[in-house]
C-alpha cells in the first residue's frame, strides 16, 4: 500500500520561502505521477502542480514563476520550493501520487494522497 508523508510546513513571513518534502514509500516511485494540491479554508481543493514520472512539469498559473516543483526518485521524495510567498498561498497541502504517466491537474485521477501540511503566510 502506497503511503505519502508530507513534511516542512510552518509559519513563514509574506515574500519568504518554505520547500515542503513528500516521502514515498510501498510502491516503486519512479513509476509514479506526482502532484501537489492545497486547501485553504472555506475554498475547495486545487491542484497547485505536479511532475510526472520522466520529470515534466506542470503549474497553477497563480505559482508559475514562484514554486518549483522537483522529484528524487533514489530517495523516494518529491519536492515542493516555495518562494516569493503571499498570504494567499496559505492553505493545507496536500502530496498526491498516480501510477500514470500522464501529468493530471485533476485530483480525481491521484489514488493516493498524504495527510496535509500546514503552510502559513504572515502578511
Amino acid at each position: 500500500q502506497v503511503q505519502l508523508v508530507e513534511s516542512g510546513g510552518g509559519l513563514v513571513q509574506a515574500g519568504g520561502s518554505l520547500r515542503l518534502s513528500c516521502t514515498f514509500s510501498g510502491r516503486t516511485f519512479s513509476t509514479y505521477t506526482m502532484a501537489w494540491f492545497r486547501q485553504a479554508p472555506g475554498k475547495e481543493r486545487e491542484f497547485v502542480g505536479g511532475i510526472s514520472r520522466t520529470s515534466s512539469v506542470d503549474y497553477a498559473d497563480f505559482v508559475k514563476g514562484r514554486f518549483t516543483i522537483s522529484r528524487d526518485d533514489p530517495k523516494n521524495t518529491v519536492y515542493l520550493q516555495m518562494s516569493s510567498l503571499k498570504a494567499e498561498d496559505t492553505a493545507v497541502y496536500y502530496c498526491a501520487g498516480a501510477f500514470s504517466y500522464t501529468l493530471w491537474r485533476s485530483q480525481q485521477r491521484y489514488n493516493y494522497w498524504g495527510q496535509g501540511t500546514q503552510v502559513t503566510v504572515a502578511s
